[in-house]
């Protein structure tokens, strides 16, 4: 089992920045990727990013690239979603989640665990 929490959520305006942390513990090995999805009201939810651990690779969703970063800290288990240039359509529950695949990262059901989510709200 891996245990993920999400916290760095809040309230900022458009322009804005917030930085989300994923802290992960229990049975977490370095071949697993971890992403973000994020989800509105009435909304499906949706990829963010995602990063490989082992050797770092990267994904993001085209309606976040420049803007999002995400990374990862190998020593603390922890992976940041850096939010630059927010738009009110960012606003959403991010969730962090953990998968063992390899393949097909900005698909939901490719995950094995999720946090319980952290709230951003953006305002125009």
């Amino acid at each position: 089992q891996v245990q993920l929490v999400e916290s760095g959520g809040g309230l900022v305006q458009a322009g804005g920045s917030l930085r989300l942390s994923c802290a992960a513990s229990g049975r977490f090995y370095s071949d697993y990727a971890v992403g973000w999805f994020r989800q509105a009201p009435g909304k499906e939810r949706e990829f963010v990013a995602a990063v490989k651990w082992s050797g770092g690779t990267t994904y993001y969703a085209d309606s976040v690239k420049g803007r999002f970063t995400i990374s990862r800290d190998n020593a603390k288990i922890a992976v940041y979603l850096q939010m630059n240039s927010l738009k009110p359509e960012d606003t959403a529950l991010y969730y962090c989640a953990a998968a063992s695949a390899r393949w097909g990262l900005t698909d939901n059901k490719k995950y094995d665990y999720w946090g319980q989510g952290t709230q951003v709200t953006v305002s125009s």
